[in-house]
């Protein structure tokens, strides 16, 4: 294997391994920062290393045994006090090859899932969650977070910084919380995930329509929690939305990285694995026995599009009904917007305008240019095109992603050639 072959799969497997390492680290040195400094020395050393002597059989348990080393010579130095330096050598034990795996199924899974609830406690503000969440849990650098959100940089990492201090700061614990305490957090983190996997899916800003790496990342963080919390349904009701969405990223954009809409897409290419995953995550968020919640019943209308093999078998009249239920256990425009196209769908565009209409009005929507897009599209297929060209030249104006903007205007142009 050629060095820079070595390099790539160090990459793969430290993308694979990093949330692992930190999460075991958080666990012995209580400080997420520190943890993440000592992951880093190991990688370092592996980068060192490896080229040379080979990639061990199992890299994740010779970086933990090597950061464990660390960490213990650190202390060391730093001449921390002689009880905690014993206690950190006790807990210490160096993994081995053969039991990595078994340890897999206990105290890492249990660290990984302390440390997703953790980088999401709520003293932090949304933004620093997800940068946290997408540095530590995710693997990814501060240049691609910062290309992702395309923000700077350096704006990026003083958020990281400052997110890693205030946890400190405020002595968050390293711990999942209990009874109403883990509800009200579990809320947040699938939050993070549901944001995370969203702005990939459909960008609101910049050159491309969607981002792959987001989507990806954001998809392996909710299989981890669907893994390591399997007793919420929520959590598996975001996998199965997460799941299918995924299964359409490679129809959504043609060759020139044009958007592509959902009825225009080539079905035959939606990923049909995605699509299995998907629904058995919907079916062991079923057998949990509770009401859906909003990630389930998103995940539901996913699955009615996934399981319609032409846009004319798509159960329109279950999609509105399933948005009826949405709308009312997640009160929120948007979701009425949504339920407007399916009703629109389902029962003919001027139903669905009568709820457009009403959602003129909402202060909240006055920039949001899905709103006029969606009217416009009403609109068209009423016959009405010099009203919907205004609609689709308003919404060109109000989105921050190119790529929408030359769609609408596009549009806007039909509308025009229609009048």
């Amino acid at each position: 294997m050629s060095r820079s072959d070595t390099g790539r799969t160090i990459d793969a497997i430290w993308r694979i391994e990093s949330p692992k390492l930190i999460a075991g680290l958080t666990r012995m040195v209580r400080d997420v920062g520190l943890a993440e400094d000592l992951a880093q020395d190991a990688l370092v050393i592996a980068l060192e290393r490896w080229p040379e002597l080979g990639i061990p059989d199992n890299p994740g348990a010779w970086l933990m045994t090597t950061a464990k080393r660390r960490a213990i010579d650190l202390l060391r130095r730093n001449k921390l006090r002689d009880r905690k330096y014993e206690e950190l050598t006790r807990t210490a034990e160096l993994y081995t090859e053969e039991d990595m795996d078994r340890r897999m199924d206990g105290e890492i899974g249990d660290d990984l899932l302390r440390l997703v609830f953790m980088t999401c406690h709520p003293v932090l503000s949304q933004e620093a969650r997800v940068a946290l969440t997408l540095r530590l849990l995710c693997g990814l650098t501060t240049e691609e977070i910062a290309r992702a959100f395309l923000a700077a940089e350096a704006t990026i990492a003083q958020r990281i910084v400052r997110a890693k201090r205030t946890l400190s700061a405020k002595k968050v614990p390293f711990e999942v919380p209990a009874g109403e305490e883990l509800k009200e957090r579990l809320v947040t983190v699938l939050e993070v995930v549901y944001l995370m996997f969203n702005e990939g899916y459909s960008a609101t800003a910049g050159e491309h329509w969607v981002r792959p790496l987001l989507c990806q990342e954001a998809l392996r963080l909710g299989r981890m929690l669907a893994e390591i919390a399997p007793a919420e349904p929520e959590v598996h009701g975001l996998a199965a939305l997460m799941e299918l969405q995924a299964s359409r990223l490679k129809t959504r954009v043609g060759a020139d990285g044009e958007p592509i809409l959902l009825m225009d897409q080539n079905r035959a290419r939606w990923d049909q694995l995605l699509i299995r995953r998907g629904l058995a995550a919907l079916h062991r968020c079923q057998q949990l026995g509770k009401p859906y919640g909003p990630y389930a019943l998103q995940a539901a209308i996913a699955a009615c599009h996934a399981q319609a093999a032409t846009p004319a078998d798509t159960d329109w009249v279950r999609i509105s009904a399933l948005y009826e239920a949405l709308s009312r256990v997640m009160p929120s425009p948007i979701v009425e917007l949504n339920r407007a196209v399916a009703i629109s769908m389902a029962f003919g565009p001027a139903y669905g305008l009568q709820i457009v209409d009403e959602l003129n009005r909402e202060a909240s929507l006055s920039a949001y240019h899905l709103l006029p897009s969606v009217r416009g599209d009403l609109l068209y297929k009423l016959n009405r095109f010099e009203e919907a060209r205004l609609e689709f030249e308003r919404a060109a104006s109000l989105t921050k992603n190119s790529r929408e903007r030359k769609l609408l205007l596009a549009r806007a142009s039909e509308c025009r050639d229609e009048s």
